[in-house]
């Protein structure tokens, strides 16, 4: 079972056992995680239906795991204007919960 869920503004495509880095989320490490916002969801196999939702799948849920709250690599940001002298370097690191994906619940019809 595959879905596309809509977390942190951004998307993503999972499966079942997946692990994937989120935008920050609030939660203790090894809570479990409900993420409603399921754009699409796909069975497994030959001829599976695919639910596409307008804009989501009502009904339709992924279950998971908070496995860590981390930080990001670090991304150099430089900016600069020409023929004025002046430069400014800064760094950015965007904090991350990484999930493991438990079950993907299809909406019932």
């Amino acid at each position: 079972m595959q879905a596309i869920v809509r977390t942190g503004n951004k998307q993503y495509r999972v499966k079942e056992g997946d692990i994937i880095k989120v935008e920050k989320l609030e939660g203790e490490v090894g809570s479990e995680v409900i993420l409603d916002d399921v754009l699409m969801v796909k069975g497994d196999g030959e001829g599976a239906e695919a639910q596409v939702g307008t804009p989501r799948v009502t009904g339709a849920r992924v279950r998971g795991e908070i496995v860590n709250h981390g930080r990001g690599k670090k991304i150099i940001v430089f900016t600069y204007k020409r023929r004025k002298g002046f430069a400014k370097k800064t760094g950015h690191r965007q904090d991350f919960t990484a999930i493991l994906v438990k079950e993907i619940l299809p909406a019932t019809k």
